[in-house]
């Protein structure tokens, strides 16, 4: 009888390119063997590109860098929660930490990237160890969402042919063939070629060893696809320094972290083999104009209660209300460069009527023609920010013009980042997929909704957009009212945020998920998932998978 078999660590490649395995010596009695896998000399590393709070955040550890007014050096400033218990502990802290807090402890000029999160070894690692996950930057992504994703990559890129029991024919792995058999349908598909074997064993030509590249997701995302370079650029010297052959990396992104790949792959093209863009905000979201003006959403239409749960959760997290949110993000130029950009579906800011059979007419749009116009207006009452809740901590108090000079400065990197570094820019080896689920409702527009019917007629709804913002109230409502030199018979008039309104993703919606066709090899319209979820979904897993698979048949 054949002696049973366990798999080792990885050896570890030293930098004179050999390998090197390790084992522990056992009685005589233990008659299992330990198999080592050798990888292949040619290599092409795969990059996990998180979404925005997708990385773990600390207050800097380096004396030439401002330092965090509210945290020591080397304390944690953000770390998603892992977990229900670590959930409800996160949530108690920020509920408990007023907007000034808020503001110093999320300075993205004090923080830094984290890579002492949380690691979890799977439960089958076939090969991986702890030290590697993490000398792969593995910590410095939220466990919770990222390291499963990270370790079925592993695990089953880099397995694609096994020996049949019986027979010993070589055949692809039962993961594999399940890839190349799958329904395609389920990736709204069907009339797509499946991967075949002559594909699969120029895959198998390669070893992937995967990596992941947090970044500080409160500066813009230009300086974040300046570290995924540099990490790009020393990956691969990594194992070219080490004689393996290594000329390309591909780039796995998941949301707000597919600006940054974009951004970074227009940099240094022929060193991407491919990307796969995973419910990316190409033409940014609504949503971010309503957390930063009203707070973070705590439910959608059609969600359930345990949804609703978690949704209230995270707002509790990110802000409820705008006093809460706008201190971090008003300057904060990677939460703005996920505002609607300007090829955004226009217009999607709205001023409207709840009828008393609940259906909803839009009687104004309130955008100028320059969008990043809307978004340095503090005037008007629809304004974005109000300059007066975004400094709660004073940082900007010493500075001429203060704190409104500071939101000028980010809107305008946002504006930059949007027209100048990514326009409409992909890589010529991209794939992109997006939710359109009706059952998981995003802002495709955004509406100020009243139920003053009145404000159905003229002129009444032609001089909306001029009325004077008269107060706020705690959950975001806006009460309006008109000049006297225009209408002085009305009195003021009470907008409250209104609901999702389109399919996606529970975040993004799908028209900002569609944004990429045209520019890519294909874009998939998919269901059945939420945004930080995409990538738990059996389907678009196996999607990647099929999707890496294609890219290297034209890796260099």
């Amino acid at each position: 009888m054949t002696e049973p078999t366990r798999r080792l660590p990885d050896p570890i490649v030293n930098a004179d390119g050999k390998l090197v395995g390790r084992s522990v010596l056992t009685p005589e009695a233990m008659k299992t063997r330990g198999a080592i896998a050798v990888p292949s000399s040619r290599v092409i590393p795969v990059i996990l590109v998180p979404g925005i709070m997708g990385s773990n955040l600390r207050a800097t550890t380096k004396r030439d860098q401002p330092q965090n007014k509210e945290l020591s050096a080397g304390d944690p400033a953000w770390r998603p929660p892992n977990g229900t218990m670590d959930a409800i502990s996160e949530v108690k802290a920020w509920k408990g930490r007023n907007p000034a807090q808020r503001q110093r402890i999320l300075d993205g000029d004090t923080l830094e990237v984290d890579d002492t999160g949380l690691i979890v070894l799977p439960r089958d690692p076939e090969g991986l160890g702890a030290a590697q996950m993490r000398n792969r930057w593995w910590g410095e992504v939220h466990s919770d969402s990222y390291g499963p994703l990270l370790a079925d990559l592993h695990l089953n890129l880099n397995n694609t042919f096994v020996r049949a029991v019986f027979g010993g024919e070589r055949k692809p792995s039962y993961h594999w063939d399940k890839v190349m058999k799958y329904d395609r349908a389920k990736w709204n598909a069907a009339d797509m070629p499946a991967l075949t074997e002559a594909e699969l064993e120029k895959f198998a030509q390669y070893q992937y060893p995967v990596y992941a590249c947090g970044y500080n997701w409160i500066q813009s995302n230009e300086r974040s696809a300046e570290r995924l370079k540099s990490r790009v650029i020393e990956i691969i010297k990594f194992w070219t320094d080490r004689k393996f052959d290594c000329k390309q990396v591909i780039l796995v992104t998941h949301s707000m972290g597919g600006l940054v790949g974009r951004a970074c792959a227009k940099q240094i093209p022929d060193k991407i083999a491919g990307v796969v863009h995973g419910v990316m905000p190409a033409l940014g979201a609504p949503l971010a104009y309503r957390r930063i003006a009203c707070g973070t959403e705590r439910s959608a239409p059609g969600a359930g209660k345990l949804a609703c749960l978690q949704m209230e959760g995270f707002s509790d997290i990110a802000g409820s209300t705008p006093d809460r949110t706008t201190p971090v993000m008003a300057t904060a130029c990677g939460a703005l460069e996920l505002l609607p950009n300007h090829l955004y579906p226009s217009p999607w800011l709205f001023a409207s009527v709840k009828k008393p059979d609940g259906t909803i007419v839009d009687v104004a749009h309130l955008q100028p023609n320059n969008i990043y116009d809307l978004y340095r207006n503090y005037d008007a009452w629809f304004r974005m920010i109000d300059p007066e809740l975004a400094d709660p901590a004073e940082k900007y108090v010493e500075f001429k013009d203060g704190v409104t000079r500071a939101i000028n400065l980010a809107v305008g990197q946002a504006e930059k980042f949007h027209t100048k570094v990514l326009d409409k820019y992909y890589h010529p080896n991209t794939y992109a997929y997006y939710g359109a689920d009706e059952e998981k409702r995003s802002f495709g527009v955004f509406r100020w909704v009243t139920d003053e019917q009145h404000a159905l007629t003229e002129p009444l709804n032609k001089i909306l957009p001029a009325g004077q913002g008269k107060g706020t109230t705690f959950n975001g409502e806006r009460y309006v009212v008109i000049p006297d030199a225009l209408h002085s018979s009305v009195r003021a008039i009470l907008f409250m945020p209104g609901e999702q309104d389109t399919s996606g993703d529970g975040t993004v919606s799908r028209q900002s998920g569609d944004g990429p066709r045209g520019n890519v090899r294909r874009i998939f319209r998919t269901t059945g998932f939420d945004h930080q979820g995409s990538y738990a979904n059996e389907h678009m897993l196996k999607l990647t998978h099929h999707l890496i698979c294609k890219i290297v048949q034209e890796a260099k």
